[in-house]
């Protein structure tokens, strides 16, 4: 008997009136479409890998398309464009694949592949499910690209979701396979993939502020299925991620400003949901200093239409890291339930996160004219023993949507945190060229909570010729905090060869309100499209009030206020010159909180208006079916405050502006070859600054060329084994904004291989070793004026075993 396996099989959904009308003429179609279901429909589905193509066309055709994804891999769809009833445009897309299909019912679609030579019997697998409307976000997370390590699109704040070539930013999603195939352990292993990101914070470190396009994105700003306050702020594991989707550039028009305003991009993290099979999966871990761990993947689907889903992950890591003197201890469980009804969905995210990182590194400063020391190696730690950082995260979601009619969709969310930290911790600051610091640990307790909503209306209309993707939407984000930070004790010391002292006597500090922040807005826009969207036009704006009350740690009373307000427009254009090619660009905003005067100026005391960082962005983006690779000019332009020194006003007179060009590619071009990475040429500049020190200075933090480029082989003498590799270059960068001190380029091989088989019975079974800086080179990573100096992380061996039962 033929060896028995159980493959997934695909369900592809969205609503329509549409169902099919006629007979197959190219393809041959067995069974007839009822007789009512006479609608048509246009349709502009370019030539593609046939998986990305089906799901594509359900969505416009309304019909639920059974099929085996791996038995229809490798295959490539027709192009179709024009009015055709479903089955018309079914026979079209399918011509030539060798793929039949049948209708089981007014709705529904079942494939039957072309038969394979030597294929194995498979176990039948029976998917169901309802349908779901294209401007839904529940129940509609665009499928892999072909090569499975990013996604077809993603989400783009108001506009919903949307696949790559009908966006007209940049956005990358990244999937949960590309990160559990590369063993990453924190956010800092996920971008190590995009040549548009850099970390501005070690990576051996507790925490992962980045840079985007040169500026800084603040690890407080992550959303969490498009709300803020929601994602633990100082550390976010992949374990429970489906996705990890980054836009590159300003958005306030699309996501509302940020709680701490990062104007760089957004980063929104997808939580797993359950899959139509059952899932029991387990994975131990480990990694460089005899850290180790290990994590459980749990999923379920209930109900006579399995309209019910739990998933639930638990990740536990602890041990030595590979810093010197250096232990971690992470844990995170993360529930996940969702239902699928005939016109409304729900989902619900609950989860409990703990890290405690003993000597942790922190940034490390580097006087005002005094040289940049050469980096003291991957595993030195300058930071006393006795610091630690601890903290302790609870977060949760609801989200839900209801269809008012098959266009038009409600929809309402909320969400919060509540995040409690202790630290032992501090800065170093350099003083000589040696090497020699001061160190100077503070006592750092503190708490932070966090509530979140929004609720809107997202539908489709036509005027005309034109048809219309309309967002109207509200939200509130509001964040309290209190923290304490008394110094405790100043150490003088050197980076390579540290000073290490007693533990001094750390009081008990219960720390009070500092500040508390509320952010409102109201955004509409509009994606009107002409000639079946080779024509789209984005519209857009966002009435953004920002209010912010600061309060003293001694007394309680109000320090300071500020309540301000600004609108945010946006547009955008998308122009198809053939089905695989989009040319698109952008005008959108970034927003700040603005300053405020300060004492000694002549305007003390007057509060700006929220700052706007401005981008003007364009760029092509070529699908070439399972191959794909985007290219974006870029200029942002980001507004700061200073006095002048002749007039003694303070003044949002200063500007940074950087330019830059990003190219990326991603996909299979051939089957078993998998690409992924890019390059990003940049120019920051200060424009406009206080003192001619600094005009027309290079921007700090700002290197020229960012390489990422990284590959997959599956080798062909050996089913299941895959060997990866992946470069990674950032050339020079300035510390300061007079250009004296700098930080050399640097380069990063990482390798990596894995072997995938079946067990008896048909499980899974992989087996992942990864290597991080292969040739354990020595390196600052960044110098940034808010950073200071991050250290590279040494050589790191990550190994895992990952079996389903």
């Amino acid at each position: 008997m033929a060896k028995r396996a159980t493959v997934r099989k695909a369900l592809i959904a969205a609503t329509c009136v549409a169902t099919l009308a006629t007979t197959a003429s190219s393809v041959h179609a067995q069974g007839t479409a009822p007789e009512l279901a006479q609608a048509v429909a246009a349709y502009d589905i370019p030539a593609q890998d046939l998986n990305t193509a089906l799901l594509t066309f359900a969505s416009r055709a309304g019909l639920q398309i059974f099929f085996d994804v791996q038995r229809v891999r490798g295959l490539r769809s027709n192009a179709i464009a024009g009015t055709f009833t479903p089955q018309q445009a079914l026979t079209q897309l399918l011509s030539g694949t060798g793929v039949t299909f049948r209708f089981t019912g007014a709705n529904t679609v079942s494939l039957d592949p072309p038969a394979a030579t030597g294929a194995m019997q498979l176990d039948p697998v029976q998917v169901q499910g309802n349908l779901v409307p294209p401007q839904a976000m529940i129940d509609n997370l665009p499928p892999p690209y072909a090569g499975g390590q990013v996604a077809t699109g993603g989400q783009v704040g108001i506009l919903g979701e949307r696949t790559f070539m009908n966006t007209p930013f940049n956005q990358t999603s990244y999937t949960s396979e590309l990160m559990r195939n590369q063993n990453a352990r924190t956010l800092a292993d996920v971008v190590a993939n995009d040549p548009s990101v850099r970390n501005s914070w070690s990576a051996s470190s507790y925490t992962t502020p980045l840079m985007i396009r040169g500026f800084n994105f603040n690890n407080n700003d992550w959303a969490f299925n498009g709300l803020y306050g929601v994602a633990p702020p100082v550390q976010v594991l992949p374990d429970y991620l489906e996705r990890v989707e980054i836009l590159k550039g300003p958005n306030a028009m699309l996501n509302g400003m940020p709680p701490f305003g990062s104007v760089s991009g957004s980063i929104n993290l997808v939580p797993k949901r359950a899959g139509n099979d059952p899932l029991n999966r387990v994975t131990a871990t480990y990694a460089t200093g005899a850290q180790v761990g290990g994590a459980v993947d749990f999923g379920r689907r209930f109900g006579d239409d399995k309209e019910y889903g739990v998933r639930f992950n638990g990740t536990y890591r602890n041990g030595p890291t590979a810093v010197d003197r250096q232990t971690q201890e992470l844990g995170a469980t993360v529930f996940g339930m969702d239902f699928k009804g005939d016109r409304a969905r729900l989902s619900f995210d609950l989860g409990y996160q703990t890290q405690t990182v003993n000597s942790p590194l922190r940034p490390t400063y580097v006087a005002a004219g005094v040289a940049v020391p050469a980096a003291p190696g991957g595993r030195a730690n300058w930071f006393q023993p006795w610091t630690y950082m601890q903290t302790d995260d609870l977060f949760g979601a609801v989200q839900g949507e209801f269809d008012i009619t098959p266009d038009w969709t409600a929809f309402a969310a909320v969400g919060g945190r509540r995040q409690k930290y202790s630290s032992l911790s501090g800065f170093a600051t350099i003083t000589n060229a040696n090497g020699n610091l001061t160190d100077a640990p503070f006592n750092f307790p503190g708490w932070s909570n966090a509530d979140t909503q929004t609720a809107g209306v997202r539908g489709r209309a036509n005027t005309g010729p034109v048809s219309h993707a309309l967002s109207v939407t509200g939200t509130r984000v509001y964040l309290e905090n209190g923290s304490l930070s008394p110094v405790l004790i100043s150490i003088p010391s050197n980076l390579y060869n540290p000073t290490f002292v007693a533990k001094p006597v750390v009081p008990f500090l219960n720390p009070p309100k500092i500040a508390g922040t509320q952010l409102t807005s109201l955004a509409v826009a509009d994606v009107a499209s002409v000639f079946d969207e080779r024509i789209q036009f984005v519209f857009g704006g966002r009435l953004q009030r920002v209010q912010v009350t600061n309060f003293s740690n001694v007394t309680g009373a109000i320090t300071a206020s500020y309540d301000q307000s600004a609108f945010s427009p946006a547009l955008g254009f998308i122009v198809k010159p053939w089905d695989n090619v989009s040319i698109y660009g952008n005008w959108i905003e970034g927003l700040q909180q603005g300053p405020t005067a300060p004492a000694g100026t002549v305007n003390a005391g007057q509060m700006f208006a929220p700052m706007k960082t401005k981008q003007y962005e364009v760029g092509a983006k070529v699908d070439f079916g399972k191959f794909a690779t985007t290219l974006s000019l870029f200029q942002i332009e980001q507004p700061s405050g200073f006095t002048n020194p002749s007039t003694a006003v303070f003044g949002v007179d200063g500007i940074q502006r950087n330019q830059g060009i990003e190219l990326m590619v991603f996909g299979e071009p051939w089957e078993g070859f998998r690409p992924l990475g890019g390059i990003t040429l940049m120019n920051g500049k200060l424009l406009s600054t206080a003192t001619p020190l600094t005009q027309g200075k290079t921007a700090p933090g700002v290197p020229n060329v960012q390489l990422n480029l990284g590959a997959e082989w599956d080798a062909t003498f050996l089913k299941g084994l895959t060997f990866s590799g992946r470069a990674i270059y950032t050339s020079a960068q300035y510390l300061d904004p007079t250009n004296y001190q700098s930080i050399p380029g640097w380069t990063r091989f990482d390798a990596g291989v894995r072997y995938a088989f079946e067990r008896p019975g048909g499980k899974p079974v992989a087996l992942r070793l990864n290597v991080e800086n292969l040739f354990d080179a020595n390196y600052w990573a960044s110098a940034t004026s808010t950073f200071g100096l991050s250290m590279g992380a040494p050589r790191t061996f990550l190994l895992s075993l990952t079996t389903d039962f």
